[in-house]
């Protein structure tokens, strides 16, 4: 009983150490392309494999996020309690959980289908490089909305084995929505950022310039999701799951308060999650019942 319950404690940590709660951030993206591209439900294996592909991809990268930026981490006052600066996991561990998710996400796109193997490298390469981005460019935000983007796309070629226009939209609205949304909570950091020569948008264009950029991203965003009703068969149900997102994405910058943690959390992170999840909510019923 006390070994299980050890167990049980250091899967929680990990859980929490790759943000595992956070998965509902692209993973509905990825489910709504998988429903479009099959018309309903692909066979129960198919899914199976793509949601192992998108935990395995996903999880592995936060890993390693978390191993890359470690020492950044311990020096910033609002990160220092982290789990790998607070020693409640091992550095080590970070990376042993990247090498694992990464061989599982590999093994997964290699039951899909030949394309997806052939590009889970690029994946790989996209979940790795995002973690380096703030040492060199502050586009970093951009690069991991294109790296959050493979979710949808991924599913889409699950399915489909081909490329086409709507898993393409999909990918540039998943990059504007993660990049939109990770500038906001990059904001808190400005200070911390330029002291210690970290890129990012907040630090080269400030706080108000980071926010009209963030916002701009956001609507080009919210234009695409209306596109996406007529290039696809979905109904009146997306278009007011789209419509109410839209004033979810303007409460989300209503909030935006830097010294307020709390909020900036609710505000970068659960707002967005109900986000994501009205819109799935929304295109799955236009698909099954519509």
């Amino acid at each position: 009983m006390v070994l299980n319950n050890r167990i049980r404690s250091k899967l929680k940590t990990y859980g929490e150490l790759v943000m595992f709660s956070h998965t509902l951030f692209s993973l509905p993206f990825a489910l709504m392309a998988m429903f479009l591209a099959a018309d309903g439900l692909p066979s129960l294996g198919l899914i199976l494999w793509i949601l192992l592909a998108l935990f395995a991809g996903r999880n592995g990268a936060n890993a390693l996020n978390r191993y890359v930026d470690a020492e950044f981490d311990a020096r910033n006052p609002r990160t220092a309690q982290r789990h790998i600066p607070s020693g409640s996991v091992k550095r080590n561990e970070a990376l042993y959980i990247t090498i694992v998710c990464y061989i599982l996400f590999v093994f997964a796109a290699a039951q899909i289908n030949t394309l997806c193997l052939l590009l889970s490298p690029v994946a790989l390469i996209l979940f790795t490089l995002y973690s380096y981005t703030k040492r060199f460019t502050w586009l970093c935000h951009v690069i991991l909305g294109i790296t959050c983007a493979g979710a949808p796309v991924g599913a889409w070629l699950a399915v489909r084995g081909q490329f086409e226009l709507v898993p393409l939209v999909f990918a540039a609205i998943v990059t504007l929505w993660v990049s939109g949304f990770d500038i906001i909570y990059g904001t808190q950091d400005i200070e911390f950022d330029r002291a210690v020569g970290l890129f990012s948008i907040p630090a080269r264009f400030g706080y108000r310039g980071a926010l009209w950029i963030a916002r701009a991203f956001h609507f080009m965003m919210w234009i695409l999701l209306i596109a996406l009703y007529f290039i696809t068969n979905l109904g009146i149900v997306y278009i007011v799951g789209v419509m109410l997102s839209g004033v979810l994405l303007v409460l989300e910058h209503y909030m935006v308060e830097p010294s307020h943690r709390e909020k900036m959390n609710f505000a970068s992170y659960h707002i967005n999650q109900i986000i994501s999840m009205l819109l799935l909510i929304a295109t799955t019923v236009d698909v099954f019942i519509f």
